[in-house]
C-alpha cells in the first residue's frame, strides 16, 4: 500500500483545516482495503469563536451515512468537544441515550447525525484521527494467535485492545485504557477484530502512519506466502439461468419484496466455490462485525436445489436466533444475503442495484481475507455471540428502519427491446426511475451506453434471430437474477405502399420485424417471467389494429397479428400470474418510424399539414413516447395487477377507434 497524498493537490485544501480533513478521508476512502461502503471514521479538532465571542473547541467528526470516499466538508458534524469528553466519564450509558446525547452536543442542529464514535474521536488528544478496517491488519487478527501476530508485528508503540462492541461500550474501554498512558509513544490504537485508528496534529502524518500500519501488516502477509493467487483463472462456470431465478424468488419471497440477485462467475468467485473447504471455511463468521448487517453471519451454501438450501438456511438462522436472542428481540427475516454456490460461484441478494453492489464488494474482501487468514494458520473471526450483539443492535436496527420504503418498482427487473429511441427509450427511462433495474436491448450499438445508472444494462440484440435474444437473457438473469417485466416495443414502420404494389421482401419483412420478433422475446422470456414478481408483459401494438389506414396493409396486419398473440398469451399464461396487456400508441412522432418523408406522406394523404396531422385527435394534443412510456409502466405496476388481456389506446382520442 503506498501513501496518496499528492503535495500539489493537497495545496487546494490548506485553505481551511476541515477541507484538508476531507482532503486525507477521501484519500482513505477510496482505497476499498481500508474502507467500504460508508465504514471507518476521521474527525477533526478546532477551535471557534462561538456566538458569545468565546473560544470552544469542536470536534468535527464524520457524520452518520456519509462515506469516506467522497466526503465534503459539510459531510462532518460539528459536536462540542468538552461535552463529548464529560460523556466518556459517565460509568455507563445506553447508546440510544448517547446518540440522543451527541445530537444535543450539535452546535448546528441542521448537520448530520454525528457517527457513534465521536466520543472515542473525542478522546485520542490530537488534531486529526483517522481510523479504517484495514483488510490486512483485521485479517491477522482474524487467525488462531492473533493478537501474539499484531504485537509481533507492532510492538510497543501499539495500543492492542480486545474486542468491543461499538458505540459507547468501546469509547469507555479506549478512555479507560489510555487513562495514564503516554499518548507520544504511540504509533497507533489496534482494536482487534475491528480495525486501526491513526492520530497526529498534522493531516498528512495521521494519514501516512495508517499506511505504514498497514504496509506492515500486508508485508507480514506476504512473507507468510499469503498473497499467493487462489483465483480460478479459467473460470468457465455454466451459467443455469433459470436456477437463479428461482433461487431470487425464493429468497425475496422470505425477505418480503421483490429483490435483484446477482450471479458473480469472476476468477476469485469460482474459486472459493471449487474449494474442498469452502463451506468449513465460510461458516466462521465475516471480517469484521459492521458487514454483518449487509450479509448476515454467514453465507448460503447453494447446491441447485433452491427450497432446500433456503429451507436449510432459514432453520439454521433461527437456531442462531434462538441461540443467542435477549428479551424483547424480534428475529429479522432469514432469508441470505449471499450464497457460495458450489462449483458455481457467488449469488449476491438485494433490495436494489445499489444494496447488491454493496454486498458484492464485500465478499470480494471476504474471500480474500478468509483465504490469507487460512494461509497463514486459520480463519478464526469473532464468535458468533458478538456477531449476533451487531446484527441486532439498537442503533444499526434503527439504520435499518431509515433505509427502509423504495421506488415503486424497487427490485423488480425489466426487459425493453427497441430501446435505443423513441417509445423503447422512453419506456426504459421511465422504467429506472420507478426504482427498476432495466435491460435495453436495440440493434443500434449506442444502446449500451445510453444510460450511466448502474440499474441500467444495455446490450446490442437482433431481435429477429432467437440465438441474440436468448444470449441477452442469460447475460440479464446473470446481472439481475431474473424478469418481471417486458414491454415488447420493437417495431419498423415499412414504407407506403398499395396492396396491389407491395413486394414480397417488404411483407415478409415488416411481418417478421412486427410480430414474429415479439413471438421470438416472448417465448425465450416466459420461463423466466414465470418465476417474476407481479410479472407482467406489455406489448406495444398500434392504432391500426383498430383503425387501419390504406398502404400501411403490412404494418397494420403485423400488429393486429400482434395483438391476437397477445390475447392468447393472456390466456395462456394467467394461471402462472403473468398479466399480458396491448398499448395501442398513435401518431407518437418523436420516434424513428416517423422519418420526415413518413410525416409528409401521411399528412398529404390526410389534407392536412404536418403540424394539424400531429394533433390529429380529440383532444388535440400531441402524443410522446414518454406519454406511451407512463401507460406502460403503469400496466406493469401496481394499479393494474387484476388485469389481463386489455387493450389500451394512447392516442388522444381517435374517432375512427371510438
Amino acid at each position: 500500500m503506498k501513501s496518496q497524498w499528492n503535495e500539489s493537490e493537497a495545496e487546494g485544501f490548506k485553505k481551511s483545516s476541515l477541507e484538508l480533513r476531507a482532503y486525507t478521508s477521501r484519500l482513505l476512502g477510496k482505497d476499498s482495503n481500508l474502507v467500504l461502503h460508508g465504514g471507518g471514521n476521521t474527525s477533526l479538532k478546532e477551535k471557534i469563536i462561538n456566538i458569545f465571542g468565546e473560544e470552544e473547541e469542536i470536534l468535527y467528526v464524520k457524520g452518520s451515512g456519509y462515506d469516506l470516499k467522497v466526503i465534503p466538508p459539510e459531510g462532518f458534524s460539528p459536536a462540542r468537544l468538552e461535552t463529548l469528553n464529560k460523556l466518556a466519564k459517565l460509568p455507563k450509558l445506553s447508546d440510544t441515550d448517547m446518540v440522543r446525547e451527541l445530537k444535543a452536543a450539535l452546535i448546528d442542529p441542521s448537520a448530520p447525525t454525528p457517527s457513534v464514535e465521536a466520543i472515542l474521536h473525542a478522546i485520542i488528544p490530537f488534531k486529526y484521527v483517522d481510523h479504517t478496517h484495514a483488510d490486512a491488519v483485521v485479517t491477522i487478527s482474524n487467525t488462531e494467535n492473533g493478537e501474539k501476530r499484531i504485537k509481533e508485528i507492532y510492538g510497543d508503540n501499539m495500543l492492542i485492545l480486545p474486542y468491543c462492541m461499538p458505540g459507547f461500550v468501546l469509547s469507555k474501554q479506549v478512555y479507560e485504557a489510555t487513562l495514564d498512558l503516554d499518548w507520544a509513544k504511540l504509533d497507533g490504537i489496534i482494536l482487534l477484530n475491528h480495525g486501526v485508528f491513526t492520530f497526529d496534529d498534522d493531516a498528512k502524518i495521521s494519514y501516512e502512519k495508517m499506511i505504514t500500519i498497514v504496509n506492515k501488516a500486508e508485508s507480514y502477509l506476504e512473507k507468510n506466502g499469503c498473497f499467493k493467487s487462489r483465483e480460478d483463472k479459467d473460470a468457465q462456470a455454466i451459467i443455469e439461468a433459470e436456477v437463479v431465478a428461482s433461487y431470487r424468488k425464493e429468497v425475496g419471497l422470505i425477505i418480503g419484496q421483490p429483490i435483484i440477485a446477482h450471479l458473480k462467475t469472476d476468477s476469485l468467485s469460482v474459486g472459493l466455490s471449487k474449494r474442498q473447504d469452502m463451506q468449513s471455511i465460510m461458516s466462521r463468521g465475516p471480517v469484521t462485525p459492521d458487514h454483518i448487517i449487509h450479509t448476515k453471519r454467514i453465507p448460503m451454501f447453494a447446491t441447485g436445489e433452491v427450497k432446500k438450501d433456503i429451507d436449510l438456511f432459514s432453520s439454521d438462522y433461527q437456531a442462531y436466533f434462538e441461540r443467542n436472542k435477549k428479551p424483547s428481540l424480534t428475529c429479522l427475516d432469514h432469508a441470505p444475503r449471499y450464497a457460495v454456490w458450489k462449483n458455481k460461484g457467488i449469488l449476491i441478494f438485494g433490495p436494489n442495484k445499489k444494496r447488491v453492489d454493496v454486498v458484492s464488494d464485500i465478499t470480494d474482501h471476504t474471500i480474500k481475507c478468509v483465504q490469507w487468514a487460512e494461509a497463514l494458520g486459520g480463519w478464526k473471526p469473532l464468535d458468533e455471540g458478538n456477531l449476533f450483539d451487531v446484527e441486532y443492535w439498537e442503533l444499526e436496527q434503527a439504520k435499518l428502519k431509515r433505509g427502509a420504503g423504495g421506488s415503486k418498482l424497487e427490485g423488480m427487473v425489466a426487459l425493453v427491446t427497441g430501446a435505443a429511441s423513441g417509445i423503447g427509450k422512453a419506456c426504459a427511462l421511465e422504467l429506472l426511475n420507478e426504482g427498476a433495474c432495466v435491460v435495453a436491448i436495440d440493434i443500434n450499438p449506442d444502446i449500451e451506453k445510453m444510460c450511466s445508472n448502474s440499474s441500467y444494462f444495455g446490450m446490442v440484440c437482433d431481435v429477429t434471430h432467437t440465438a441474440s435474444i436468448q444470449k441477452v437473457i442469460l447475460a440479464s438473469i446473470q446481472k439481475f437474477g431474473g424478469l418481471d417485466i417486458l414491454i415488447s416495443n420493437a417495431g419498423s414502420f415499412p414504407k407506403s405502399s398499395d396492396l396491389s404494389r407491395i413486394d414480397d421482401e417488404s411483407w415478409t419483412k415488416a411481418i417478421e420485424m412486427n410480430l414474429t420478433s415479439h413471438m421470438r422475446v416472448l417465448r425465450e422470456s416466459i420461463p423466466y417471467l414465470k418465476h417474476g414478481f407481479n410479472p407482467s408483459v406489455v406489448i406495444v401494438a398500434s392504432k391500426n389494429v383498430p383503425a387501419p389506414g390504406p398502404g400501411a396493409s403490412a404494418y397494420s396486419s403485423a400488429k393486429a397479428g400482434l395483438t391476437q398473440m397477445a390475447r392468447v398469451a393472456a390466456l395462456e399464461l394467467a394461471e402462472h400470474g403473468i398479466r399480458v396487456n396491448v398499448l395501442h400508441p398513435n401518431a407518437v412522432f418523436d420516434t424513428g418510424i416517423w422519418s420526415e418523408e413518413v410525416l409528409n406522406s401521411r399528412a398529404k394523404h390526410y389534407g392536412t399539414t404536418v403540424e394539424g396531422y400531429k394533433r390529429s385527435n380529440l383532444l388535440k394534443a400531441e402524443i410522446t413516447s414518454r406519454d406511451v412510456a407512463k401507460a406502460a409502466v403503469a400496466f406493469a405496476g401496481d394499479l393494474f395487477m387484476k388485469t389481463t388481456g386489455a387493450q389500451l389506446p394512447v392516442d388522444g382520442g381517435n374517432e375512427r377507434v371510438i
